[in-house]
């Protein structure tokens, strides 16, 4: 990270933001134009460079502007069927390798938060970040023999979260084909996730509440202590995890029995916290992981938690039980309690949203038909990208006059797809644990 070029400031008032965005988007604007001229020439050019220079060019802005501009990029970095390979590429950058603040900033983030800089508080602090991502940047430090990791959150991305929302809706629509409706859906539930996240004293709370519910539950899982004494409204400091992140852990060509140790690991972390907990983890992207040769996981980042309410929660498990697909009357009542339907639809629009839906939730439940189930399978994968770019393209979806589905459901379906992610990453095969009545006699093996 120290390799890395260092930012001395960011941009915090509204007008500075918004002036960062208009210049990008007049860059992007101008990359359409040179396509479009080549194009003239060339009727069979494709957007792969087009793609190419857009995202370089808005990750440049975005990692620049850092808070919740850049969050919305390394959420949509996980969403793969919304986004081509380019952006895919290096919006995950972001998870964990963003350009960091310099140090004379963390200092005064320091002394506002804690009334001290880091070096009157430690024996020693890394000067340059070991990471840097979206909302904030891990330092390292240490009082003895005791080694911390101390989050730092970066200046003015509290304040900034609702103008930024609003000033990535012109890149969302164009780039995403969203509709304005689907996007006010799913901008309302993600502003307030964010709002969440940049509270470090909910965030510290929720940790050890979550930490400790989970401890010795899980077979190979390994968390944080955490440490209010050295934590305030913009810094939280905890253990130091050791391991390294997903893709430098497959880099080492682990065997097949660890893979599949982490992978289920992995599931039954998720799996106690739905049905147990009824609060999850929200933010399964392999940033917030920690991996290590003997198959062991560090969890580091309880900032963005789904509290689940019980009537979502009954309604949404329904939907992935054995048998559910043909269960006409469930799937209407399922359908109607979780707002996929609107009182307006006619036959037909009910017709293909349902057919919609059903397709959408074969897909996500599928894993939920087996004792044990191999996430390496790539076809599975393909299918879900495919079955997203589909329906993205309906005009039926495209022109529906406002969004379907709970708000609920964001982030929950996010978890799942970014778990499936992670587990096809690790080409894992495991036990599909789930509670009793979740559980159908037609289950087989994948």
């Amino acid at each position: 990270m120290a390799d890395r070029k260092e930012q001395s400031r960011i941009p915090v008032s509204k007008i500075q933001r918004a002036s960062k965005f208009v210049r990008t988007g007049a860059k992007v604007g101008g990359n359409y134009i040179k396509h479009y001229s080549k194009k003239a020439f060339n009727k069979n050019l494709d957007r792969s460079q087009l793609d190419l220079d857009n995202a370089e060019d808005i990750y440049e802005s975005l990692s620049e502007l850092k808070g919740s501009a850049l969050k919305v990029a390394q959420m949509l970095s996980m969403d793969r069927n919304l986004l081509p390979p380019a952006y895919q590429e290096k919006f995950t950058m972001s998870q964990y390798s963003a350009p960091p603040l310099s140090y004379p900033l963390v200092v005064k983030t320091f002394q506002k938060t804690l009334g001290k800089g880091p070096d009157a508080l430690f024996d020693s602090f890394t000067k340059s970040a070991v990471n840097a991502a979206s909302m904030g940047q891990v330092h390292k430090a240490q009082i003895g023999d005791k080694i911390y990791a101390v989050k730092i959150q970066y200046p003015g991305v509290a304040d900034s979260i609702s103008s930024d929302l609003r000033l990535v809706r012109p890149f969302a629509t164009r780039l995403f084909n969203m509709s304005n409706a689907e996007l006010d859906h799913y901008m309302s539930e993600v502003e307030g996730k964010l709002m969440e996240e940049a509270d470090y004293a909910l965030e510290l709370q929720r940790s050890k509440e979550i930490t400790e519910a989970l401890a010795g539950k899980i077979d190979g899982l390994f968390f944080p202590k955490y440490y209010e004494e050295y934590s305030g409204d913009r810094v939280i400091t905890m253990d130091w995890l050791e391991g390294v992140h997903l893709k430098e852990f497959l880099e080492t060509n682990p065997s097949q029995e660890v893979k599949n140790k982490i992978g289920q690991a992995l599931w039954d972390f998720y799996n106690f916290q739905f049905h147990e907990l009824k609060q999850v983890h929200a933010d399964p992207h392999p940033g917030n992981f920690m991996f290590k040769d003997d198959g062991t996981m560090g969890i580091i980042d309880f900032g963005c938690i789904k509290e689940i309410p019980d009537d979502f929660y009954e309604n949404y498990f329904s939907l992935l039980k054995p048998g559910f697909m043909e269960d006409k009357d469930e799937i209407d009542k399922r359908f109607k309690a979780l707002d996929f339907f609107h009182e307006k639809d006619t036959p037909a629009e009910r017709e293909i949203f349902s057919s919609v839906f059903l397709e959408m939730i074969g897909m996500l439940s599928k894993p939920f038909q087996y004792e044990t189930f191999n996430f390496g399978n790539n076809a599975f994968f393909e299918e879900i990208y495919a079955m997203g770019e589909r329906v993205s393209n309906m005009k039926e979806v495209r022109n529906s006059n406002g969004a379907r589905g709970s708000r609920h459901g964001l982030y929950v379906n996010r978890t799942y797809f970014g778990l499936y992610n992670m587990l096809n990453q690790l080409d894992a095969e495991v036990k599909i644990t789930k509670p009793d009545w979740l559980k159908g006699s037609r289950e087989k093996v994948a």
